[in-house]
């Protein structure tokens, strides 16, 4: 039987020969992107214009139009919701610590309630922020700044989150940033005046609602400074404001700066003299090493206030411990004290002899203040190839720095007194005032010789 017949494939035709052929631009395949020019009618595909709101082809980089009826979503928290958290955030970081502390030195002295302990801490948690206790002895209203430092540095970075939040950058204003800083503190305040009502009636007590204004004021004022620094207003405030200020105001903090690390470094040196004194005032509670632990802890979180104390002690007002007392270099009236450990650094007499040169420190911290100014401005015009600064622009700016000062060291001496009792105990610390006025003048004088001393030698 022969093989079936396969039929022969069909040859395809020869291209006519009509010159060289025009490359064909491919097909664009699904979902490439479209030209950028506008399509024509003669291109065969639909116009953009006609197509549904957000459908793009893949690729495409313009953000896609919501649809109709579909809320656009803008990424910012609610105001009130991002306060609230960041405030409850900060008031927890700044608790903790405290409670820790005292719990554990009053676990040492065998009161072991956990409930006392959380009760305690509410209390050195208000203390903290200038709020008076009431106790069975009076009014105990002597802050630990070391703990309001802690607070402040938690709150300005509440400020700082919630204007991140809510995007006060889009658009910088100060009207934005204070609402963010008022919510902060309102949130702030809340909180303070619920600890109070917790504290209930047993053991210190604490009036509900100067708590939640004392908490709501330092809450507001604390956030403020970080919503302007995140927001980008002190930048616009800054450039707005004149130079001669702006030098001022930065020479005033230096020099305040200046002056309040000598006084913690007298402040350190007095109690590491006097150490084995107070060793002995904390053997003395007999709570064993945690109880010891706990005390030593306290103490430094009134470490700041020693601070201030040994400032206003160099710059000549001194301070107090106790209604009749005083502390300072020339005179030195002290009564019984209590077994505080930082107490043991209490100077016992009047300064003379070599010790006198402490007093030149003041001045020195305003020198330098004044040097660092005219360091300032004369690297800034060489760097942009200006004249130096006139001698009017460079001393107005030292004159501005010594009031600054002034209104710093006085609001610190200011906040770190109080009461510690009732009785002879109910005035320690510096008198603000006298302070303030020392500082301004001292400060004054030595930012105006530094500045001048400077440009002078610069220009020889």
């Amino acid at each position: 039987m022969p093989p079936p017949t396969v039929p022969d494939r069909p040859r395809r035709p020869d291209p006519p020969e009509t010159g060289p052929v025009e490359p064909v631009e491919p097909a664009a395949p699904a979902g490439a992107a479209e030209p950028t020019g506008r399509p024509g009618p003669a291109d065969g595909r639909e116009p953009r214009r006609n197509r549904p709101a957000g459908e793009f082809p893949a690729g495409d980089r313009r953000v896609p139009r919501p649809r109709p009826g579909r809320p656009e979503r803008s990424g910012r928290a609610p105001l009130a919701v991002a306060a609230a958290v960041a405030a409850g955030w900060a008031a927890l970081l700044g608790y903790l610590p405290v409670a820790v502390v005292l719990g554990v030195a009053r676990f040492a002295e065998g009161s072991g309630e956990v409930v006392g302990a959380a009760r305690l801490g509410l209390a050195g948690w208000l203390l903290g922020h200038g709020v008076p206790l009431q106790t069975e002895a009076g009014p105990f209203g002597l802050p630990p700044l070391a703990l309001a430092m802690l607070a402040a540095w938690r709150l300005n970075r509440a400020g700082v989150h919630v204007s991140r939040a809510v995007r006060v950058r889009d658009r910088p204003t100060l009207g934005r940033a204070l609402a963010v800083a008022v919510a902060v503190g309102i949130g702030y305040g809340v909180l303070g005046g619920l600890a109070a009502l917790l504290l209930g009636g047993a053991g210190p007590t604490v009036d509900p609602v100067r708590a939640a204004v004392t908490l709501a004021g330092f809450g507001t004022l604390a956030a403020l400074v970080g919503a302007v620094r995140a927001s980008g207003v002190l930048v616009v405030v800054a450039r707005r404001t004149p130079l001669v200020f702006r030098d001022g105001l930065r020479t005033g903090v230096v020099a305040a700066l200046l002056l309040l690390g000598a006084g913690a470094g007298v402040a350190g040196l007095a109690v590491a003299t006097g150490g084995g004194e107070a060793g002995d005032m904390i053997g003395a509670y007999r709570t064993g090493v945690l109880g010891q632990a706990g005390i030593t802890l306290v103490s430094l979180g009134y470490a700041p206030n020693a601070a201030v104390w040994a400032a206003s002690y160099l710059l000549g007002p001194g301070f107090a411990v106790g209604t009749d007392t005083v502390v300072r270099t020339s005179e030195v009236s002290i009564g019984a004290l209590p077994a505080v450990p930082l107490l043991a650094g209490l100077p016992q007499g009047p300064l003379g002899g070599v010790g006198g040169v402490v007093l030149a420190v003041p001045v020195l911290a305003g020198m330098a203040a004044g040097w660092l100014l005219a360091r300032r401005r004369m690297r800034s015009a060489a760097e942009r190839n200006v004249p130096p600064p006139g001698w009017a622009a460079l001393l107005g700016a030292a004159a501005v720095g010594g009031p600054v000062a002034g209104v710093v060291l006085g609001a610190a001496a200011f906040l770190s007194g109080g009461p510690l009792g009732g009785g002879r105990l109910a005035e320690v610390g510096p008198a603000y005032w006298q302070v303030a006025a020392g500082a301004t003048v001292v400060v004054l004088v030595g930012t105006l010789i530094g500045a001048a001393a400077t440009r002078a030698v610069a220009r020889d």
